[in-house]
């Protein structure tokens, strides 16, 4: 089974079994699963692949918030299906479910502050 339905609840695990004070911060982040990354998203980003886009954050990382600043639109972590599908498939050396919760994990750390350099420096998932 490889529909949206496992890809959100594989998800809610992987956040729910988040260390705390990690799982509190996480509560009122937006989780959406959809097939593919919108056109609008992958041009802001400047990319022409939609495959090469598994996951993505959007919103303002817990480390630039302000309790002053007005929050118009609600901090939201994106997993895009088909991408992760596909590298799933090229890869063929993970299980899906681990694949799943490492996009979400990544994308999760955005929103703790984390760059992809910080992450990078600490996940060992590509050794």
């Amino acid at each position: 089974m490889t529909d949206v339905a496992r890809f959100h609840d594989v998800a809610q695990r992987t956040v729910a079994g988040f260390p705390e004070p990690f799982r509190a911060g996480a509560q009122n982040v937006l989780l959406r699963v959809v097939d593919w990354p919108p056109r609008d998203i992958l041009n802001d980003m400047q990319i022409r692949n939609p495959l090469e886009l598994t996951g993505m954050y959007d919103g303002v990382p817990m480390t630039h918030k302000s309790f002053a600043d007005p929050a118009p639109f609600p901090d939201t972590v994106w997993l895009f299906r088909e991408p992760i599908l596909n590298e799933w498939r090229d890869r063929g050396d993970i299980e899906l479910d681990d694949l799943i919760a490492h996009v979400t994990v990544h994308e999760f750390a955005h929103h703790f502050g984390w760059s992809d350099d910080d992450i990078a420096a600490i996940d060992r998932w590509w050794e």
